[in-house]
């Protein structure tokens, strides 16, 4: 600028200025702040929600590029344009999200999305689409469906034309798409579509890809075509599937014909699963005694099955013939899938009968073997109670802190911090600080967050990929309670190693729902309020309208003729068993009352709850038990000994999560 003149000078300057001018306008039509971005994501999923999809459209329009918000807010865009009709505004914007975004977790759902719009339009440029996701995305629900599309695209290339000649080789092709699609989602919503247009192609499908089909049919309840299909399989290959089908098409006795055959002669043709399938039906339509079903399968079925078999034996014998049975079990199958189930067993007849040497040993073999079986934490805990029996402090306190430490949510962690505790009272305590159920993860993803917060939940399910605690998350914030609970509590299980009691996942397999009436009529009868909490968790999964198969309703899961002379004898008046304040009232006073009857005693009012007073009375003058531990193993009923330990499980959770003091 040494050299320059004046005139130069001034000009470069206004230029320089202009261009800075011109930036900075061009970077606060870009720029915004988080917040700004975050309302008007706000406004415009609203709009989105209420129907108004153009301007929807414009509002996401106007989302910063330099924003996180951007990817979802294209998504959006794309969604509202497809909305109203718009087709190609809406391939624009996946493509742009796609394009600019390609590890957004988004990225396959838009390219999906616009693969579909793009079928009739431009079948190339879809099938490329299609392609891609399957080979980038190999593992996601989009290169499932995508191998159908890309059968379907093939197939119409030759079969829109009649006089065009469909070449066996691009045959196979688009059948090896449908194949695959059938294998990996055989009850997937294309999979209709899937086999129809198979069907329609081909005349010489060969017999195992009509089972294949079949299998599918049968799974999503097309059992008419099932019974169309079946012909064309090979019988030796589909007589399970031939027997099911019959079953519930209400055939019982040509049931029963072809599952004995095939069990006598063809199970080395289907896999051990589908032999498994076959002994259950069988006893379920047969109405001989179960113990004399299996030991006369037993002697006949050879292979596949036969262990399944031999654990039922096991299962309906009683006493000494079980415990030998078990033993016979054992030995035969050390390694096999029900050898654990059968040294538990094993072990647990060792304790009843006080042999405490061999239950020693034997519950020391299973803990060698079968450390992460589901027995696992009952084997410990009864070992630390022969342990507590002979007085051996140092081990008994070391194995009750064990259970508690690996098996922490599980019903005998309950027991041992009783046992270390020296209570006999199984009430803890009767109060619990309610908190509410949060995003499942503390160290939670900023965008997440933002999007949680405006409430944009299917997004986050595409974010979140194959979580199952987020998908229970969502279920609960969109209130439904009951599938969020059964997605949160599997998830749980399948974790080799649980967290700790304060991890907000935890809230999602025990939230707490109607807290305020449960505590309020606990009060006024003298009951436990987490235990009605839990009752009410394992009766309904808190679904105020549930009914079962017998008959009972609502949140407590009351007999209409239960509800109505507890209603009289309290004089209680006007109820509705479908309210849930009436129903959790009529509930506190049964379990008060049922309680009253027996002793005030909480276990055995819990079993009265699932088994009737009467059954409980007499399991209680009639079985040989030492204390409640011993009780609640002997008794005979399995569904109502698996409610008293899942209720008391509930009750332990809750009391662990939300107090702090345990």
């Amino acid at each position: 600028m040494i050299n320059m003149t004046l005139k130069e000078k001034v000009i470069l300057l206004s230029s320089i200025a202009v261009i800075f001018f011109a930036g900075g306008i061009f970077f606060s039509k870009l720029y915004q702040t988080p917040i700004k971005s975050q309302k008007i994501y706000q406004e415009a999923f609203t709009d989105y929600k209420n129907g108004d999809y153009s301007n929807s459209y414009y509002l996401f329009s106007r989302i910063s590029m330099f924003s996180d918000l951007k990817p979802a807010a294209l998504y959006r865009q794309a969604e509202a344009a497809k909305a109203i009709g718009d087709k190609e505004s809406a391939i624009k914007k996946y493509q742009l999200l796609f394009n600019t975004y390609p590890k957004n977790l988004l990225a396959p759902k838009a390219k999906y999305s616009a693969a579909q719009l793009l079928l009739d339009s431009n079948p190339k440029q879809a099938k490329k689409y299609f392609e891609q996701i399957m080979q980038d995305f190999a593992q996601t629900d989009y290169a499932i469906a995508s191998e159908y599309y890309c059968g379907l695209i093939l197939m119409q290339e030759y079969t829109k034309n009649e006089n065009t000649i469909f070449p066996l080789s691009k045959k196979h092709d688009v059948e090896e798409y449908f194949r695959h699609y059938l294998k990996r989602a055989p009850e997937g919503r294309l999979a209709i579509d899937v086999i129809n247009n198979w069907l329609n192609i081909d005349k010489s499908i060969s017999t195992d890809d009509y089972l294949l089909m079949a299998n599918s049919l049968y799974k999503l309840g097309e059992y008419p075509r099932v019974k169309e299909l079946l012909p064309k399989t090979n019988q030796i290959e589909s007589w399970v599937l031939q027997a099911k089908n019959l079953s519930i098409m209400g055939h019982k006795n040509e049931a029963l014909e072809i599952l004995y055959s095939g069990l006598l002669n063809n199970t080395s043709y289907v896999s051990e699963d589908d032999v498994i399938d076959a002994i259950n039906l069988y006893f379920n339509l047969t109405s001989s005694p179960k113990l004399q079903l299996a030991k006369d399968l037993g002697d006949k079925v050879k292979g596949k099955g036969h262990d399944y078999i031999a654990s039922l034996r096991c299962k309906y014998s009683e006493g000494y013939e079980r415990t030998q049975c078990n033993k016979e079990l054992y030995l035969a199958y050390p390694k096999g899938k029900y050898a654990d189930k059968a040294l538990s067993e094993i072990f647990m007849s060792a304790v009843l009968s006080n042999d405490i040497d061999s239950a020693r040993k034997i519950g020391q073999d299973y803990l060698n073997n079968f450390r992460e079986k589901e027995d696992a934490p009952k084997v410990l805990f009864w070992l630390g109670k022969l342990s507590e029996k002979q007085r051996d402090y140092s081990e008994y306190m070391s194995q009750y802190k064990n259970v508690i430490m690996n098996y922490p949510d599980t019903y005998y962690a309950y027991r041992a911090y009783l046992h270390l505790n020296h209570s006999e009272n199984p009430i803890i305590t009767d109060y619990i600080t309610p908190k509410s159920v949060e995003y499942p993860y503390t160290n939670q993803n900023k965008l997440i967050k933002k999007l949680a917060e405006l409430e944009d939940y299917e997004i986050i399910n595409e974010l979140s990929g194959d979580d199952e605690f987020i998908k229970s998350w969502i279920l609960y914030k969109q209130g439904d309670y009951s599938h969020s609970i059964v997605i949160a509590r599997d998830a749980m299980d399948s974790l080799e190693k649980k967290p700790d009691k304060y991890d907000p996942r935890w809230r999602l397999v025990y939230p707490i729902h109607y807290y305020d009436d449960i505590e309020k009529f606990a009060n006024q009868t003298g009951n436990s309020a987490p235990l009605m909490l839990s009752i009410v968790r394992e009766e309904s999964y808190f679904n105020p309208t549930a009914s079962s198969y017998a008959g009972a309703k609502g949140l407590m899961q009351l007999m209409p003729s239960t509800a109505e002379e507890i209603a009289r004898k309290k004089n209680l008046g006007y109820y509705d068993l479908l309210n849930a304040t009436s129903n959790i009232k009529l509930g506190n006073y049964y379990y008060s009352y049922i309680k009253g009857l027996l002793s005030g005693r909480d276990i055995s009012a819990i079993a009265s709850y699932n088994g009737g007073i009467g059954s409980v009375t007499r399991w209680k003058n009639t079985l040989t038990y030492s204390d409640t531990d011993s009780f609640i193993e002997q008794i005979p009923y399995a569904e109502t000994q698996n409610y008293v330990k899942k209720v008391l499980r509930s009750y332990w959770n809750y009391v662990r999560i939300y107090n702090g003091n345990n």
